[in-house]
Order: C-alpha cells, then sequence, then structure tokens
C-alpha cells in the first residue's frame, strides 16, 4: 500500500497520465476506437483525488461494454465520480457507478483492506483517517469502505454547510430518515461543539429518532454519535447502532400482566 495505480495503468495499456486543465471536468480518457491503448487525462488536485480519478478512468479503459460520449473520447465530471447508484435504463450512469466501483476496489482490494481493518474493533473515525492515510485515498473513500467491510452497524453521513450530504451504511444499518439536501438534525453532537477542525470527537450517545424510524411500541435501540469536521464546511458523522437487548423472563411476564390489565379493564 498504497496501490501504485499510475504503474499499474502503464502495464496495462496506458500510454500516458496528462492533466486536464478545465473547470467542467474532473477526468477523462483518449482511446483508439479498439480499446487498445489510451491516455487518461486528471484534473490538478490533491493526490487522493487525483488518483481516484486515474482509476475511474482506467475502469472506463477497461470495460468494453463502456462506451463514450463522443468517439474515442470520456469526459467525466465532479458528480460523475461520486455516482454510486444508476436510474434504471440510464446506461451512463451505469457506467459511471460501475468506474467508481471498479475504482474503489482497486484502490482498496478487499484482501488488503480487510487486513488492514483486522486491527480495529470499536467503529471510530479515526480508522477511516488513517485508512484514507495508508492506502491514499480520500476521506469519503475511505469511508465507503469502512462502512461495508466493518461488521458492525455503522452509517457515515457526509455533511456539507449543515446540510446532510451523502448517506453511507452497512447492510445491517436501517434507512436514514434524514433526505439528502436536508438539515443535520439540530439534537444532533454536530451543532453541539466546541468541534476542532481535522479532529474526529468524542463518541457519544444521541437519540436514536434524530436518524432512523423508532417504533413507539419497541424498545428504543442505543444510537452513538461521533463527528469529525474539516475546515472548509464539510464534516463526517458516525453512527454506531447497538442492538436491542432481549427482554428477560421476568420483564415479560411483567408487560404480558399488564397488556392483560390493560385490555380487560382492570387497574
Amino acid at each position: 500500500m498504497p496501490v501504485p495505480i499510475q504503474e499499474l495503468c502503464a502495464r496495462l495499456g496506458i500510454l500516458g497520465i496528462e492533466t486536464f486543465d478545465t473547470e467542467e471536468f474532473e477526468g477523462g480518457l483518449v482511446t483508439d476506437a479498439k480499446r487498445s491503448v489510451g491516455t487518461i487525462l486528471a484534473k490538478r488536485g490533491g493526490e487522493p483525488r487525483r488518483r481516484f480519478t486515474i482509476a475511474h478512468e482506467l475502469g472506463h479503459f477497461l470495460m468494453a461494454h463502456h462506451v463514450p460520449d463522443r468517439p474515442g473520447r470520456f469526459l467525466c465530471k465532479s458528480s460523475d465520480l461520486l455516482r454510486l447508484t444508476a436510474k434504471p435504463g440510464d446506461p451512463r450512469q451505469r457506467m459511471e457507478m460501475e468506474a467508481n466501483r471498479f475504482a474503489s476496489l482497486v484502490l482498496m482490494p478487499p484482501h488488503l483492506l480487510r487486513g488492514a481493518m483486522e486491527a480495529f474493533r470499536e467503529p471510530d473515525l479515526q480508522h477511516v483517517l488513517m485508512l484514507a492515510r495508508d492506502f491514499a485515498v480520500g476521506k469519503e473513500v475511505a469511508a465507503r469502505a469502512y462502512v461495508q467491510y466493518h461488521p458492525e452497524r455503522i452509517a457515515i453521513v457526509v455533511a456539507g454547510n449543515g446540510r446532510v450530504q451523502r448517506c453511507y451504511r452497512s447492510l445491517s444499518f436501517p434507512e436514514i430518515g434524514c433526505a439528502v439536501g436536508s438539515p443535520v438534525p439540530t439534537r444532533s453532537h454536530y451543532h453541539s461543539g466546541p468541534h476542532r477542525p481535522n479532529n474526529a470527537g468524542d463518541i457519544a450517545a444521541c437519540s436514536p429518532d434524530i436518524w432512523i424510524d423508532v417504533r413507539r411500541d419497541l424498545r428504543a435501540p442505543a444510537l452513538y454519535e461521533q463527528v469529525y469536521r474539516q475546515q472548509n464546511g464539510f464534516a463526517m458523522i458516525l453512527l454506531r447502532l447497538e442492538p436491542v437487548p432481549e427482554d428477560t423472563a421476568e420483564e415479560r411476564r411483567l408487560e404480558e400482566g399488564w397488556r392483560h390489565r390493560f385490555h380487560s379493564g382492570r387497574r
């Protein structure tokens, strides 16, 4: 680690990686009709962001079913490099989604990622920062992989200027109730402070109903938050959900007795 992405490109038929001086696009690929050789274009920026752009364009180069917008030329915007889902029947969105998935797997190979995460036990945003550093990827790329491979029920919310931008959750974590674009809930620890920039705060309990749907007739699960603020107005919020403990036999007996008295009219 980190994966030598430029060396990998050279071995797979990429003749060169050139700087892309444009505001409209984040990256591009110039190739021939047979996709035998190609040149990758990547916008100036931080090394982690540039590495993901290169890996994304390499995905377009290697996947023969990807069809460019223009003959022999793929052009990708910043929004394309964030796409994780695609609308049914939209081939372009599906190509961008596949290229992003390819880039994540190439830069953070599962066997290396699992090995790196063996030392992590309790969920903590500090682990995300360590993975981003060791794999030379962006913090959000590391956050997505962390959520996917961590055994706990966790989610990471990306916020920008006080609003929810994106949400990543493990398969076992319930749907997050805050829609993209909505304000971060006022009772979230995101609004309490102080939060030092570029420093992951403490993990603290929060009310679960501010993030997930909690049925009134069931015992509420325990939910914990951790906030990591960045200097550019963005923040990551780690959510950790603990399973609801099962009722003891005595608690079930008392609950059944209360329900019987209530429904029978006895006091």
